[in-house]
């Protein structure tokens, strides 16, 4: 399961916050606990913790990874001020394709918004087959950022209920792990 080395991922622990309070540093931050709260919800899951899911009309952990990671594309693209298109995935991604694909995502988009002081040409930009459709950067925090710390939530119950509860140690307050 853990064949990529978790400690090559970011968010094991949070970054250090900025000294100044900015559109852009907070926004980074918020996306920073997204990404903490995804790592150790993601972490050590097993296969049968993957395939778990409420009943048969709901996704399971594997596939509730997945909707995050398409999520975080969202949330990236918006970043890189570039239009978003629902992938086409030649082949369904590994556990620990979703999960590095996912963080790596999410810390792209921090890294940029952490360097703005203004949000508003960070528009949520979406490419259907009848053109461009366009959403104020608001949407971006209530609707996939928002969704995705839902989500992170779920899995984190799931895990909980299929016997493997998270780390321990991990302080969600603080952004650490104790040692």
């Amino acid at each position: 399961m853990n064949a990529q080395n978790s400690t090559d991922l970011p968010y094991y622990e949070l970054p250090e916050y900025s000294n100044a309070y900015t559109a852009g540093t907070v926004t980074g931050r918020l996306i920073d606990g997204l990404g903490f709260r995804y790592y150790w919800a993601t972490e050590g899951l097993s296969d049968t913790d993957l395939e778990f899911k409420l009943g048969d009309d709901t996704r399971s952990t594997l596939e509730t990874m997945a909707h995050i990671y398409d999520l975080s594309t969202v949330i990236k693209d918006a970043a890189l001020q570039v239009p978003h298109t629902k992938e086409t995935l030649k082949k369904a991604l590994t556990y620990c394709e979703l999960r590095a694909l996912t963080l790596n995502n999410l810390k792209t988009a921090s890294d940029i918004f952490k360097q703005q002081t203004d949000l508003e040409a960070f528009n949520m930009v979406f490419k259907t087959p009848n053109g461009n459709n366009t959403v104020p950067f608001w949407n971006a925090i209530n609707g996939p950022v928002a969704d995705a710390v839902w989500h992170c939530g779920q899995i984190a119950s799931f895990r909980r209920a299929s016997g493997n509860p998270i780390n321990s140690k991990v302080n969600h307050f603080m952004g650490t792990v104790q040692k």
